[in-house]
């Protein structure tokens, strides 16, 4: 005899055979996705006076950054692609093993310019060289982790998973300054040696400890499937909003060693402390949403997304009109709580909107986003910031507001 759909007994079978991600599994992802953010982050901390201590200007650093976004823009759609067919974890480990080479071979490229080994145009020319390479192959380790992660979760719980492993990422920015501000006594390129051997130890355990085959997933991925588009009307504004939030966050990011330093008269070393104090307190905020409104969240995720741009919109503004360094401070908290709130949001809704087979694409697009702010959003800050110091989070609010009222003008509905 069929059980109605409202029998508990039925009830109870679903919720028996939900995709549940397990502590193993969670264990090993959260330790890849902290290690690339430990090290992501503290780049950004020591880049502007590492920058200058070879002879670079504000739009030299900022294009650095831009120029990686690029290809780490093009490459994640790809790898999440790449994920769907041959599985998550090769691709995971592609990503980790990519970040360990190449953040050696990016300090390296630093030391020989600090020598004066190569100054210049072909200094430049090779450090983004090296950036860019190692872009294309890390930008493989978030697709791969949130792909598998939508895997083994289940449609109710997808916003909650998605969260906690952006707590992870969130703790990686706390951490990462830090790690900077103590490793910098021994010069500024000790940490990114201290990042390459993080993501080595991750990438070793992930290859021991992370199951091979993601086990929920019911479709053939020899079959080719249709390539998921950046239009698809079903993704689009989550693409938009993702974005426009990472366009305004990473031109304030980028520009606020040069904001401190300049304002305040510091020294390379006192530089990459203070922007490290800022970003622990962005990252801190985004850590703390994450773990309290995001996991907690039961309604539909374009409301957090809302929630999370006016926060944004509120630290910018803040940090415009920032006189002192609390004033910065308090505006990157802000900015972090918004963080915390739109991001996994923003994962979760795109995953909701399309089917188990899509799950890898949709990751990719998604995870891109954030790569194509860091093309915008730095040099647009860069150009702005020589006009005028304080024009850099000007122009950030403007687009944030911008992309905040276009989320208000759109009413999406879940598959």
């Amino acid at each position: 005899m069929n059980q109605r759909p409202n029998d508990p007994a039925s009830e109870s079978t679903v919720v028996a055979d939900e995709p549940s991600l397990g502590r193993g599994q969670f264990s090993v992802l959260i330790l890849g996705l902290l290690s690339t953010a430990i090290g992501q982050s503290l780049i950004f901390a020591i880049l502007p006076p590492l920058g200058r201590s070879v002879g670079f200007d504000e739009i030299q650093i900022n294009t650095i950054i831009s120029a990686s976004a690029a290809i780490f823009t093009i490459s994640s759609p790809f790898w999440g692609r790449v994920s769907d067919r041959i599985g998550r974890k090769p691709v995971i480990l592609i990503g980790l093993i990519g970040y360990t080479v190449g953040t050696i071979v990016f300090a390296a490229s630093f030391f020989v310019g600090i020598k004066g080994i190569l100054t210049g145009l072909p200094l430049f020319a090779l450090i983004i060289f090296v950036r860019c390479l190692q872009a294309m192959t890390m930008s493989a380790t978030n697709p791969g982790s949130v792909a598998y992660a939508a895997d083994n979760s289940s449609r109710v719980r997808r916003t909650q998973t998605i969260a906690r492993l952006s707590a992870a990422s969130s703790m990686g920015m706390i951490i990462g300054p830090v790690f900077a501000g103590f490793l910098a006594i021994w010069g500024l390129l000790a940490p990114m040696y201290a990042a390459a051997a993080l993501a080595a130890a991750a990438a070793l355990m992930i290859a021991l400890q992370l199951p091979a085959k993601d086990g929920h997933s019911t479709y053939d991925r020899a079959i080719p499937r249709q390539k998921l588009r950046v239009l698809d009307p079903r993704i689009r504004l989550y693409l938009l909003c993702s974005v426009g939030v990472f366009i305004g966050f990473s031109g304030l990011q980028q520009t606020l060693g040069f904001r401190l330093q300049d304002s305040l008269g510091l020294s390379g070393t006192e530089t990459a402390r203070y922007t490290g104090f800022c970003l622990m307190a962005s990252a801190f905020s985004t850590f703390t949403m994450q773990l309290t409104v995001a996991q907690r969240f039961g309604g539909q995720p374009i409301y957090l997304v809302r929630a999370g741009l006016f926060s944004l919109v509120v630290g910018a503004l803040i940090i415009a009109a920032a006189s002192n360094f609390l004033g910065i401070l308090v505006g990157m908290a802000f900015m972090g709580a918004g963080l915390g709130m739109a991001v996994p949001a923003i994962a979760s809704a795109a995953s909701l909107a399309v089917s188990a087979e899509e799950q890898g694409g949709a990751a990719g697009l998604i995870t891109a986003c954030p790569a194509a702010g860091f093309i915008a959003g730095p040099l647009l800050a860069g150009v702005l910031y020589k006009i005028h110091p304080e024009f850099a989070a000007v122009g950030a609010a403007i687009v944030l507001i911008l992309v905040l009222g276009f989320s208000f003008s759109q009413n999406p509905q879940e598959r």
